[in-house]
């Protein structure tokens, strides 16, 4: 097992973020809150290798200013999130109603 240091911390305190999780249904939070547990056992190395997660670069969109890259990753069955590392840390951005909208295309 991977000593605490080595683990990805979340943080979950981005607005959107939180009104869009908070915006699930039921079902889709307690799935989405199954993920976040998962990936707080995991080290990066785990996520990027996850086929689960499925851990990518958005191209397509211009991250923020100060973020390097954006990535998308799956938080359920049906929805992905929009996040960045920055150092241990996984800043989750958005939950994502559809595919297409993660990368920015309608």
């Amino acid at each position: 097992m991977a000593s605490v240091e080595d683990l990805a911390i979340l943080d979950l305190n981005n607005p959107d973020f939180q009104e869009t999780f908070f915006a699930l249904e039921k079902a889709q939070r307690v799935a989405a809150l199954d993920t976040l547990r998962k990936i707080r056992q995991m080290t990066w190395s785990q996520i990027y290798q996850d086929k689960g997660l499925h851990w990518e670069k958005i191209a397509s969109v211009k991250p923020p200013k100060g973020i390097d890259a954006i990535y998308s990753l799956r938080i359920t069955q049906s929805r992905r999130a929009v996040a960045y590392r920055e150092g241990q840390f996984m800043r989750l951005l958005v939950v994502t109603g559809d595919h297409d909208s993660t990368y920015g295309k309608k």
